[in-house]
């Protein structure tokens, strides 16, 4: 229920969608002779649309989340029992239906797993993805995709563990902690976006896991925003939706008891 209602809930909230809502509500209050009031409301979108388009309120947004964690100083020092990859960036219906891994976005996480696998070789790496639907598919979960591009970078079948049914990050962490079953003494590389994780550290530490080390890729923006982005406006619009879902995400995980913290810190 919570996934389904994550999911309908932000479809409706999100920046992008809301200022078109927006000014669809203005123009039909300048239909019902609520002139005044309607141009308010068409004002509003597109100012709060050009903002998020073409400034650097995105960037604003984004940087906070992005350099909540950065990767280890030394990372010759780790001796990692696993490396934990984050699903949610392979399209399982559009792979389903051609036959091969088609990415959504963050294919990083997947390269920097398999160079991770390759710098510490006695590691174990665990991928954890299902497929991101409402109701039941025939839809090949994401992990098996994900397993298909390891082997393809040259990582030995037998090293890699799937977790193949969790659809959020808190399934991410719940579903991967009943497949792996972790020892205490256990050291775990944690790789996901940037931007999403405070929140998965939270997550991951909210549902049991311990000795987890952050190691964050797929960074959207760069350190020192402009006040003005010379970029196109769908790109600014999509990544103003990508952060307020991420902060959305942060407050409604805390509110569930999902995280450790509203906004998880490093140590």
């Amino acid at each position: 229920m919570f996934y389904a209602l994550s999911k309908l809930g932000f479809m409706l909230i999100r920046p992008s969608n809301a200022f078109i809502l927006l000014i669809f509500a203005g123009l039909l209050l300048r239909g019902l002779n609520h002139v005044r009031r309607g141009n308010q409301f068409v004002v509003i979108a597109l100012l709060l649309m050009a903002a998020s388009a073409w400034s650097c309120l995105p960037s604003l947004l984004m940087y906070p989340l992005e350099q909540r964690f950065s990767a280890p100083a030394h990372p010759e020092s780790l001796n990692p029992t696993g490396i934990i990859v984050l699903g949610g960036i392979i399209d399982t219906h559009l792979s389903t239906e051609r036959g091969a891994p088609e990415f959504v976005d963050g294919a990083e996480r997947l390269i920097e797993a398999a160079a991770l696998a390759r710098r510490y070789p006695a590691a174990r790496v665990i991928f954890t993805g299902g497929s991101a639907t409402f109701v039941d598919s025939t839809d090949t979960p994401e992990a098996e995709f994900a397993r298909q591009v390891l082997i393809d970078f040259g990582i030995a079948p037998e090293r890699i563990t799937l977790e193949k049914r969790s659809r959020n990050t808190r399934e991410n962490a719940a579903f991967t902690l009943d497949v792996v079953q972790p020892q205490a003494t256990d050291s775990w590389i944690l790789v996901t976006s940037a931007f999403h994780m405070p929140r998965a550290m939270g997550t991951f530490r909210a549902a049991g896991w311990n000795g987890l080390t952050a190691w964050p890729v797929d960074y959207r923006v760069e350190p020192h925003p402009r006040l003005l982005e010379a970029q196109f406006a769908s790109d600014g619009l999509f990544l103003t939706d990508l952060a307020i879902k991420e902060w959305i995400g942060l407050t409604a995980y805390r509110f569930a008891g999902y995280t450790d913290a509203l906004f998880p810190a490093p140590g």
